[in-house]
């Protein structure tokens, strides 16, 4: 754990917040919601959103690729998750489910990060670019999915020299056993700092 977040060095990350993961009647909030639920998802998401606003840390919003036809058409190698968006639309580009929590919208001075085509909020956008920009050097990672887009996002970060702080009741997964492997075992590899909700508050109120 770090014992404080510089305001002008610091981003917090907010993945993929679309209506299709984070609200009812969402094509994806059936599978979310146990685990949303168990470790409460949206207000831990609202409060460090809040907390960072307040802090005068930068937003950064870091959205999957919203669905339009004719994606991953005559692609040689879609994975599993890019074929299942093939087959459900999800996140489809002008639907409800493709647009952003009505809780979670940017405001001015936020970041709005191009949308990433798999899994790392970094790969193919200008996430890297912008941060570099601002003199950002710290994230801090909240959002869906933890086991994917998260984890992938927070490697990636580290391997760029970033230093990655993991909030692991702001996130969320499928399974507890996926939730599990995203922090415990997995997180530790990679990120520096390890915290609730609770604690993240704690030292950007300090």
């Amino acid at each position: 754990m770090t014992d404080r977040y510089d305001p002008g060095g610091t981003a917090v990350l907010l993945v993929d917040p679309y209506n299709d993961f984070l609200s009812e009647g969402g094509k994806l909030w059936p599978r979310v919601e146990p685990v949303a639920e168990e470790v409460g998802l949206l207000h831990n998401l609202r409060t460090v959103v809040d907390a960072a606003r307040t802090a005068r840390l930068t937003l950064a919003f870091v959205p999957h690729r919203r669905w339009e036809e004719g994606d991953y058409v005559g692609w040689d190698h879609p994975n599993p998750s890019q074929r299942k968006a093939q087959r459900l639309r999800t996140f489809a580009r002008g639907s409800w489910g493709g647009e952003f929590h009505p809780d979670f919208q940017p405001r001015p001075g936020d970041l709005l990060i191009k949308e990433h085509w798999a899994q790392s909020g970094f790969a193919n956008t200008d996430l890297d670019f912008r941060l570099k920009q601002r003199g950002i050097t710290y994230v801090v990672l909240i959002g869906v999915l933890a086991n994917t887009c998260i984890e992938s996002t927070g490697r990636f970060a580290m391997e760029l020299g970033y230093h990655v702080t993991l909030v692991t009741d702001a996130t969320a997964a499928y399974s507890a056993d996926m939730m599990h492997a995203a922090h415990e075992l997995n997180g530790p590899t990679y990120a520096h700092a390890i915290v609730t909700t609770a604690e993240l508050v704690h030292i950007l109120a300090g």
